[in-house]
């Protein structure tokens, strides 16, 4: 028996075995969190992206590979309550300009999780109203960082209300005898017939209170009271726009970004960048 020929072949199946089971192809299997770190000329902000979400998650993910926030602006900052950045029309937008509209031909599919919540730190995707957007599916790239603030158990229950008026104003808006209404809408907005927009909107808000009567209210979880009453956030906007991440480090670059002079459109006075996003390893 030829020992070293042996010896040789049994050294190469051993080390096709071990390259074969520690190979760890580049796929999320929702056992761990992706954390992306975006650096701003005002600082670093660390966030980790929820598995719960994945179309949101792996979009923001294929993005941030892409370079694509790379010299982007936060574009809308309103103390005390979110910075919003991710327009590509604001890379190279001049002063004063009005930002806001800009991104990809496609929208992401809604994915609502009422675990998942605007409590003060929430990464989420921003989108258009519901008359625009009916489904409430999101942006494919805008997003907005939640600052908040603290809110008591009294005032909790008015921002349950208003999340329960927006829901029943989406129900109306989704069925199908009222399409009819959402057509008109289109052509009123296409027309820059404002009034008549309004009118479309009037008619929605007028059933929204007719009906808010006999529907159940919408309830915030312990969880939920216990972040909003504690460290804060944007409880008016659960359980209509898509939470898909938070920040784990850098809220203090938040806080000073959404303390900036801004113009009337919200934009800051001063150019906020992004001067780089990228996966952490």
């Amino acid at each position: 028996m030829n020992y070293k020929k042996l010896f040789v072949a049994f050294s190469l199946i051993t080390g096709l075995f071990l390259m074969f089971t520690s190979f760890k192809p580049f796929i999320n299997d929702g056992s761990e969190q992706t954390k992306v770190i975006i650096t701003t000329n005002y600082g670093v902000i660390k966030i980790k992206l929820f598995n719960e979400t994945p179309l949101h998650r792996d979009n923001f993910v294929k993005l941030v590979k892409m370079h694509f926030y790379d010299s982007l602006l936060f574009h809308r900052v309103i103390q005390k309550f979110m910075i919003q950045g991710g327009d590509p029309d604001s890379k190279h937008a001049l002063p004063g300009e009005q930002l806001g509209n800009g991104g990809l031909n496609r929208t992401i599919p809604a994915e609502i999780n009422k675990k998942l919540f605007h409590k003060r730190g929430a990464l989420a995707a921003a989108r258009e109203s519901d008359l625009d957007n009916p489904t409430e599916a999101s942006s494919s790239t805008q997003f907005y960082i939640v600052q908040g603030r603290l809110f008591t158990d009294s005032l909790l229950q008015t921002q349950a209300t208003r999340i329960t008026k927006r829901t029943l104003f989406n129900y109306f808006i989704n069925l199908k005898e009222n399409e009819h209404y959402l057509n008109d809408y289109k052509r009123y907005v296409k027309a820059e017939n404002t009034d008549s927009t309004k009118y479309i909107n009037d008619i929605f808000d007028a059933k929204v209170e007719k009906e808010l009567p006999h529907v159940a209210q919408y309830k915030f979880t312990p969880e939920q009271i216990k972040a909003y009453t504690t460290i804060g956030g944007a409880p008016s906007l659960d359980n209509t726009y898509t939470v898909f991440g938070d920040v784990y480090e850098g809220m203090e670059v938040v806080d000073m970004i959404a303390a900036q002079k801004t113009d009337r459109f919200a934009r800051p006075l001063d150019d906020i960048r992004i001067l780089s996003a990228a996966i952490i390893p």
